[in-house]
């Protein structure tokens, strides 16, 4: 009997360790396995596959019955008592098997369907496949894009169906299928677009990046060639909804400020120019189904319908409130209400991601106005937040040359400023002369942060005497040196002997190749497609702004032995 085979095998692997299975063991499971669900024990199956004890067992050999347990429920009709037994097996494997194991089974089943049957087999491993992927922790991001990539390419071969007779009917199932799948990826668009609202420094690219690709490829197919027109008699058109998905979902994951030319991968002319073709049609599609059609009207990014309307009108109401206050009027104490330090942190946000150019100038001025209203403790305490959630050298940069004006009302007024002079300016100081990541820093990217941190040094050892020290800096001098010029020093070298490197490599390939389009990545963000010679005018730039960065770290060096040095003389 069947059964009993399968029993003796289990039993005989039961007293093996997992990692003494061997291929026989594998090919009898499947062999004795497929005989039950073929000679109909597939209830004593079922009993098998529960019972505890072979659990470790099921788990890495389980997934050898997808093939024949698909057959068998493909054989049945959907209300047929069998298929419904066949279907907790299947339920029963998802729950029990490794995760990446029955990830390769289920889409091998997905490869091999064919005809006739491809909607039918895929619509059935939909929900198996889903609950697969949502298990795996390693390269979730890569297989569920080898899935919705192995859909489409089983279903882009069948024909779309386009009268309203060829709808209602589906004959092939497609209609329905197309939807199916579009559930199928909604928990991974919704954990895209609910990381992208948490957190504007989300970045996991990856995911992102293959369901952008399903929704460009359904905007090619069937979506480009679908009968999309409402029709008499069809409540809910199957195509309509999914477009309508398509579109959400794309417009969710801010597809517009994603998508953009990049350098194509093939060597081949002809094949670049069928991904281009194909990538135009499918952005066609989309603007149809926009202004045409009207899907996602009520989803469409802010930036192409209402962000700068909203935007305009929160930033007039906020800055026609703060000219209400008078300069150094606020309280430090506000700042420990969330509302006050969430704005400066929105305004940031706004001058960084913000598309919309006027907004974004707009954004920064507020900021200033902001900071102007609070008295020297509240713009203190604003530095720091700042500093330290900003997140982008340019506004850090900003918030620098900010402490620099207040350190120079300080050390010119008549009365001391406690917060711009002496340990409260060394604690900030602490955050503001330094390296992110130490000699490792990307000197590039942070370039706006360290000329702004340079300059004010520059300006302290300038502006007060190391007999004074009326800001503390002298105190702290050997620390500044130790935690942010020396780090300096061996990153510029670094740096500079990283890009001149570059440079020659580049030269030395140009040689009757000028014109070849490359790419190139600097600051840690990869370039668009480029030229040889354009490639060497960005890493050319990249050396100016380390030989401005030095030149400058030059002068404050000197500034600090001149001074030490006359001290030095003085007390001789």
């Amino acid at each position: 009997m069947a059964v009993d085979e399968l029993q003796a095998i289990i039993q005989r692997c039961q007293i093996l360790e997992e990692a003494d299975f061997k291929g026989e063991d594998y090919d009898l499971f499947q062999v004795a396995g497929q005989k039950c669900l073929e000679d109909g024990y597939a209830a004593q199956l079922l009993e098998v596959i529960q019972n505890v004890k072979n659990r470790v067992v099921i788990k890495n050999m389980g997934w050898n019955l997808i093939s024949p347990l698909v057959r068998c429920i493909l054989a049945y009709k959907q209300e047929d008592e069998k298929r419904e037994l066949y279907l907790k097996i299947l339920d029963q494997l998802v729950q029990l098997c490794n995760p990446k194991e029955l990830f390769l089974g289920l889409l091998e089943q997905i490869e091999q369907t064919s005809g006739e049957k491809v909607c039918q087999t895929i619509m059935l491993l939909l929900q198996p496949l889903q609950t697969v992927l949502l298990k795996l922790q390693n390269k979730k991001a890569y297989s569920v894009g080898l899935s919705l990539a192995m859909i489409m390419d089983q279903l882009t071969p069948l024909p779309v169906p386009y009268t309203k007779q060829q709808i209602q009917e589906d004959k092939l199932g497609l209609c329905q299928c197309c939807n199916a799948v579009v559930d199928f990826a909604k928990p991974f668009v919704n954990e895209v677009v609910k990381n992208m609202e948490k957190s504007s420094e989300y970045n996991d690219t990856e995911l992102k990046e293959e369901l952008l690709k399903f929704c460009m490829k359904s905007l090619k197919y069937p979506l480009l060639t679908a009968q999309l027109e409402q029709l008499e008699g069809i409540e809910e058109h199957p195509f309509r909804h999914f477009a309508a998905e398509i579109v959400v979902s794309a417009f969710g994951m801010k597809l517009f400020l994603h998508h953009k030319r990049r350098r194509s991968y093939w060597e081949n002319q002809e094949f670049e120019d069928v991904e281009q073709k194909n990538s135009a049609d499918s952005l066609a599609c989309l603007s149809y189904l926009m202004f045409v059609q009207h899907f996602g009207i009520n989803c469409l990014p802010v930036v192409f319908r209402t962000e700068e309307s909203m935007l305009s009108k929160g930033l007039d109401l906020f800055e026609s409130c703060l000219l209400r206050v008078e300069d150094n009027g606020l309280l430090h104490q506000y700042l420990e209400f969330r509302e006050f330090i969430n704005v400066p942190q929105d305004l940031v946000k706004v001058m960084t991601l913000c598309p919309i150019e006027h907004l974004r100038k707009k954004s920064l001025s507020i900021l200033q106005l902001f900071i102007d209203k609070f008295e020297a403790e509240g713009k203190y305490t604003l530095f720091r937040c700042l500093l330290k959630t900003s997140n982008h050298a340019g506004v850090e940069g900003y918030i620098i040359k900010n402490i620099k004006d207040q350190i120079h009302l300080s050390l010119t007024k008549a009365h001391d400023n406690v917060w711009f002079t002496g340990h409260h300016l060394i604690s900030l100081l602490d955050l503001v002369l330094l390296l992110p990541e130490g000699a490792e820093t990307d000197l590039l990217q942070y370039s706006d942060r360290i000329m702004a941190s340079l300059n004010l040094l520059r300006y302290l050892v300038i502006k007060d005497c190391e007999s004074d020290n009326q800001t503390g800096v002298w105190t702290a001098i050997a620390k500044i040196e130790k935690n942010f010029l020396k780090p300096l020093h061996v990153g510029l070298n670094m740096s500079k002997a990283h890009y001149e490197a570059e440079i020659k490599n580049k030269k030395e390939n140009r040689r009757g190749s000028s014109n070849t389009i490359c790419s190139l990545t600097v600051s840690g963000e990869k370039m668009p497609a480029m030229t040889t010679e354009m490639q060497l005018q960005v890493l050319h730039s990249a050396l100016f702004t380390f030989d401005l960065i030095e030149s400058v770290l030059a002068r404050v060096e000197e500034l600090i032995e001149v001074k030490v040095k006359a001290v030095m003389d003085g007390n001789i």
